[in-house]
């Protein structure tokens, strides 16, 4: 199975034949785990690393009151976090939103692929920053914005992920989120993030047809969102800045 990996990690860094060879082994022997099915649960000891190939999966959280909260989506060549090896035991729950293929790495595998690669090493710690950035824009986007800047921003950012992976087809792309995991993402109830939807359709926004979005004006999206793409850093590292997202 070809490892989505290696194209995510060149949008960051140029990397040469024999480090793309050694990412694309870290897809041997995935496993096929089927939708809304909790790969890892808080408190269970750690086996490795989750290289998500196909499929969407998330990082969540559940309070004593059953509510949970939803703070990260990976989408095939994500990683869920290449250090969480260190810890002994997980302190959040990572689950599947649609069946997905997952790879498990070995944390010594990690640890010797970083050290025989230094590009892939400085790849993954720019990958590390993009995470670390994107979570400090949910907590803005959660805690500052109106519920329809919400959803309109989180449109705009996996649009822009995705087709950093070759997985948008113009401005079309599939987004398996149920309106649930939506309100469970953006601190939305069920309703309101429906209301959310129904209004981005009404201005022209966005079309959706089943789990496919199209975006109808992206401009207008990005500027009703506040959306600014510099977070994600998709510029290579012998490049300049490059904030299109057109």
């Amino acid at each position: 199975m070809s490892n989505p990996l290696v194209r995510k990690l060149s949008n960051y860094v140029d990397l040469p034949e024999d480090d793309r060879k050694a990412l694309e082994a870290l897809a041997q022997a995935p496993k096929v785990v089927a939708a809304h099915t909790d790969i890892i649960r808080e408190g269970d000891p750690m086996d490795g690393v989750y290289l998500i190939l196909t499929g969407w999966a998330c990082r969540y959280k559940i309070l004593p009151d059953g509510q949970r909260q939803l703070m990260a989506y990976f989408i095939p060549g994500d990683l869920c976090d290449q250090r969480i090896f260190i810890l002994e035991r997980m302190d959040h729950c990572i689950g599947t939103i649609t069946p997905a293929t997952v790879a498990v790495i070995a944390a010594q595998t990690m640890i010797d692929l970083t050290d025989r690669h230094p590009r892939i090493a400085r790849a993954l710690w720019w990958s590390t920053l993009v995470d670390e950035a994107i979570t400090r824009e949910w907590v803005v986007n959660v805690g500052q914005c109106k519920a329809m800047e919400r959803v309109g921003h989180l449109i705009c950012e996996m649009f822009v992920r995705l087709r950093a992976v070759g997985l948008t087809d113009g401005l079309s792309f599939d987004f398996p989120v149920t309106q649930t995991e939506l309100g469970d993402t953006t601190g939305l109830s069920t309703v309101h993030t429906n209301g959310m939807l129904q209004e981005l359709r009404a201005e022209g926004l966005i079309s959706v047809k089943g789990r496919r979005v199209t975006i109808v004006d992206l401009d207008r999206l990005v500027e009703l969102s506040m959306f600014n793409p510099n977070y994600l850093h998709l510029e290579r590292e012998s490049d300049g800045p490059d904030n299109r997202i057109s």
